[in-house]
């Protein structure tokens, strides 16, 4: 099926995952539906088969992207475009993903430390973004994880963060 092709094509060059209704929009000539199914039928063929690359769904779109399996072989020949955090990063970027909307004081009470510096970088990083104001007295600015959050870390939706249960148990 040439529409298959195409949207393989599309996935392939792609930086950000694809979303179907953006594929459906500039795509044209086919139905919604169309699109969703060549997507479908795609994903399987890639992750079902012996390929080094697979489709996976990931911050409402789907993107196409080397197994995990051959992370180091890559590692040789491509700067690693993880983003590296420190601990201390991480930790705010945890209490933010598992509180969100969540205020800088919030996410101060559960780190223990003022979090000024590391808020700024996530914001830097967009990692992180402006949710809004809180109701409260002084109206507080929120934050709370961005699309560039679950690409990074491989998740469809926030949901997806695996539970303090699931955590403990590793």
């Amino acid at each position: 099926m040439e529409l298959k092709r195409i949207v393989e094509a599309i996935l392939f060059i792609s930086p950000k995952p694809v979303t179907t209704k953006g594929l459906f929009k500039k795509l044209g000539g086919c139905s919604l539906k169309d699109v969703e199914d060549a997507l479908n039928e795609l994903t399987k063929e890639y992750n079902y088969s012996e390929r080094a690359l697979e489709i996976v769904q990931v911050s409402g779109g789907f993107q196409m992207r080397t197994k995990v399996d051959y992370k180091e072989w890559i590692k040789r020949f491509v700067k690693e475009k993880d983003v590296e955090l420190t601990k201390s990063v991480l930790e705010a970027l945890a209490a933010i993903a598992y509180k969100q909307p969540v205020t800088k004081r919030e996410v101060d009470a559960i780190r223990g430390v003022d979090s000024t510096r590391v808020i700024k970088h996530l914001l830097s990083k967009r990692l992180i973004e402006i949710a809004g104001r809180d109701e409260e007295i002084g109206k507080a600015i929120t934050f709370r994880t961005t699309g560039k959050f679950l690409e990074v870390y491989g998740l469809k939706g926030i949901e997806d963060l695996p539970t303090f249960k699931e955590l403990e148990s590793l």
